[in-house]
């Protein structure tokens, strides 16, 4: 059997199904599930994309990269989604961008999904708009916490942070240290009304996360499936190569 080295545009096997999210308010969104392609998953990872207005969406890279390949090398089930309005390569979701309101309604149809289906172990991993919609919408009783990639802490409130840390429930925020928004410094101060959180300092990361991609994925491992890390960067069978999206990451 082959050993191939993983690249960025690798595609590990994965069992993935074509969704469509139902939201409260009638919109139908477009979804991807990937399932390890033997066995059942350990956890589960819900992905809240960046900002749709500039160029966020389900297949911005990180989460293009998480669904490519945590199936195979981690047993994790990653379940992608365009919030309304929000267009990629898989479609285009019904609705308009809403600035994290109507969205909450988006996040909650992501939840209700993955409660319905049994998937296992259910995390919330946002990254950049998507943080504000984790720590807004995201303390549900299915979540087992959630993990913030390049938090600006835009839309989201003090008393949001606070409820998270009453649940009691694991947050950890990611921050890149030349971070556009929020740097880790000015992070472990936005975080410390909730002090139980967590706040993981990345050097010489960068908002987008260009070309630190593998370590981020890592540190989502460590939380979802601890066993599975540090992760491979060879993979032993078939693999295919996919063209990334023209669109830039936001």
């Amino acid at each position: 059997m082959a050993t191939h080295r993983i690249r960025p545009n690798s595609v590990l096997p994965a069992r993935r199904e074509s969704l469509s999210l139902q939201t409260a308010d009638g919109l139908r969104l477009v979804a991807e599930l990937a399932f390890p392609p033997s066995g059942e998953p350990v956890a589960t990872m819900i992905c809240l994309h960046p900002l749709p207005i500039a160029g966020g969406m389900m297949d911005s890279h990180v989460f293009r990269k998480a669904a490519a390949r945590l199936p195979a090398l981690a047993q994790i089930a990653v379940l992608r989604f365009n919030t309304r309005g929000t267009a990629s390569a898989h479609g285009r979701s019904e609705g308009e961008f809403d600035e994290a309101q109507a969205e909450r309604y988006d996040v909650a149809a992501a939840i209700e999904y993955a409660e319905f289906a049994d998937l296992p172990q259910i995390w919330l991993v946002g990254w950049s708009f998507g943080t504000d919609l984790a720590v807004m919408y995201g303390n549900d009783p299915a979540i087992v916490g959630a993990i913030l990639l390049s938090p600006p802490l835009r839309y989201s409130q003090d008393s949001h942070l606070e409820e998270w840390h009453e649940s009691g429930k694991p947050l950890i925020a990611i921050v890149p240290e030349h971070d556009d928004y929020l740097r880790p410094a000015e992070a472990r101060e936005r975080f410390a009304v909730a002090p139980l959180f967590e706040v993981v300092a990345v050097a010489d990361g960068k908002h987008l996360w260009v070309g630190q991609a593998e370590e981020v994925l890592d540190l989502i491992v460590a939380r979802l499936n601890p066993t599975a890390t540090p992760l491979p960067d060879t993979w032993d069978g078939e693999m295919e190569l996919e063209a990334p999206p023209l669109t830039a990451d936001a």
